[in-house]
């Protein structure tokens, strides 16, 4: 599964998840969350608070076209 770092959250995709709209799952410790990238809005997180989640959804919206490259890379 290949990752990238940005402000300490490490970004990844899962090949599993071919099947489903384009998407990044952020990791910090034991905070994880499934971000969308079309629309850059959460699917799910787990102990993240809300700052964090704007935090993550603030470094997405910024890396958005690098993210949606990537991901569109991996699954081609």
């Amino acid at each position: 599964m290949p990752s990238k770092l940005f402000n300490g959250y490490k970004f990844q995709f899962y090949s599993a998840d071919r099947h489903e709209p384009p998407h990044v799952h952020v990791v910090k410790a034991e905070k994880r969350a499934k971000i969308w990238l079309q629309d850059v809005s959460v699917a799910w997180s787990r102990n993240c608070n809300r700052k964090e989640l704007n935090r993550i959804l603030s470094i997405v919206r910024e890396h958005q076209g690098e993210l949606t490259e990537w991901y569109d890379g991996f699954f081609a």
